[in-house]
């Protein structure tokens, strides 16, 4: 029978191949071979700590490990002081018996749905190395789609645990906010950040997030899709969808009803539209960055990535009684859109409008890499706003690997996950 130790020591040639340029900012190999050996005694004495016992684990380069600086993507923080202790998910994963192989790849502090970073390098999709990986944990779909981890923990503020997802074929869990702890993590917007799992199925995104939240792990149950209440909020989400999607995800819905599922339109535009007249006068995430990179927004401008220090400091022009306006609706909008969501089990949309674009058609190109951008992450970015709790599922059979996101009322996270298995195991027939 095949050793924990076996499959870390493949998972680490793997890491050496050529798809996985640029992937890892650091890798933990000596540590990672002792809580490999650790597992593997523990199953030779017939002990285990859980679902997670020997399963090899990668963590997004913005998690506090203890005895070095946590550098979130960005050059900056290569001179940070080192963190005094393991972020709580970090240590709760190695209770639970993990095997952290490294820190993956991101883009600079968090901030971006295309996966591009100028200091570490930018990975190449998991499908195609010439097309954008997605973001920001970028790495961390392209390890779990490689199988260089079985499970990869990334963080969402706007998408970036789906959109990856979504581009390399691989399931992402949004769960909802403050239900993980964001102590130790590098933030991009308190607001709206949570941390999510990366991987090739629910049931190991379910594990993960069980011990990440600090409840012991039941296993899932798939549910019926008999009689489920699936909306599909067409309309403004729709808009600009590339047609290899839209067939994709028509496809999907296809699918679910031929079992059982009850499909249909549910409107949100009216939503959406008071969403964005609440927010005009900056993005939440940029407004509370411009705090969090107040002291070296100006002094390391040179430093940053041009993009991300832009869309930063776009949050500086907002005043604080505009801020506190903003969030006293925000809040107002989240219980309207937990009252449209009521008589639904979830609502249904691709998880990205479009394929993963081109490297090249956005690495130089500021005017295509802010369009595309902001389109990558319009669709996962409702649950962020929203405050839902969300999960990219890939659709099999695809040319380029196709995200179908369902999003469920907040607090509904153990729900959407035995839907997700239910839904999943449909669509892989």
């Amino acid at each position: 029978m095949s050793t924990v130790r076996d499959d870390l020591e493949r998972r680490l040639a793997l890491i050496e191949e050529p798809a996985s340029r640029h992937v890892f900012t650091k890798l933990y190999p000596d540590a990672a071979r002792a809580a490999a050996d650790a597992a593997d005694a523990r199953r030779k004495a017939g002990l285990s700590l859980g679902a997670l016992d020997g399963t090899i684990v990668s963590i997004k380069d913005l998690f506090d490990v203890q005895g070095e600086a946590t550098t979130a993507g960005s050059s900056i923080r290569r001179r940070a002081e080192a963190a005094l202790q393991d972020a709580p998910v970090v240590a709760r994963l190695r209770r639970a018996g993990a095997v952290i192989l490294g820190k993956t790849n991101m883009s600079e502090f968090a901030f971006s749905g295309l996966g591009l970073n100028p200091h570490w390098g930018t990975p190449g999709n998991a499908a195609d190395p010439s097309l954008v990986p997605g973001g920001s944990s970028s790495g961390a779909g392209v390890s779990a789609a490689l199988g260089t981890s079985d499970i990869a923990i990334g963080t969402d503020t706007g998408g970036s645990v789906r959109i990856p997802a979504g581009l390399n074929g691989v399931v992402g869990f949004k769960p909802t906010a403050r239900r993980v702890p964001l102590a130790g993590a590098f933030p991009l917007s308190p607001s709206l950040d949570s941390i999510g799992p990366l991987a090739r199925s629910v049931e190991a995104c379910a594990a993960a997030d069980a011990v990440m939240a600090g409840e012991e792990y039941r296993p899932l149950k798939a549910a019926s899709l008999r009689d489920l209440r699936i909306g599909v909020p067409r309309g403004l989400l729709f808009t600009e969808t590339d047609p290899l999607v839209a067939q994709a995800f028509e496809g999907a819905l296809s699918t679910l009803s031929a079992a059982g599922a009850r499909i249909g339109d549910t409107p949100f535009d009216d939503l959406l539209a008071r969403m964005a007249e609440a927010t005009a006068a900056g993005p939440i995430a940029a407004v509370e960055a411009a705090e969090i990179h107040a002291e070296w927004l100006d002094a390391e401008e040179a430093a940053f990535d041009p993009r991300v220090h832009a869309r930063i400091s776009r949050g500086r022009t907002v005043t604080a009684a505009s801020y506190i306006r903003m969030m006293r609706s925000r809040a107002a909008l989240i219980e309207a859109g937990d009252e449209r969501l009521t008589p639904l089990d979830v609502l249904a949309l691709p998880a990205t409008a479009i394929p993963a674009p081109s490297i090249a058609s956005v690495a130089e190109d500021d005017a295509a890499f802010g369009r595309l951008n902001l389109l990558m992450l319009r669709n996962t970015m409702v649950g962020n706003l929203f405050d839902l709790t969300g999960i990219s599922l890939p659709i099999p059979g695809q040319a380029k690997p196709v995200g179908l996101m369902l999003l469920a009322r907040h607090g509904q996270d153990r729900r959407l996950l035995e839907i997700a298995a239910g839904v999943e195991a449909v669509l892989r027939g």
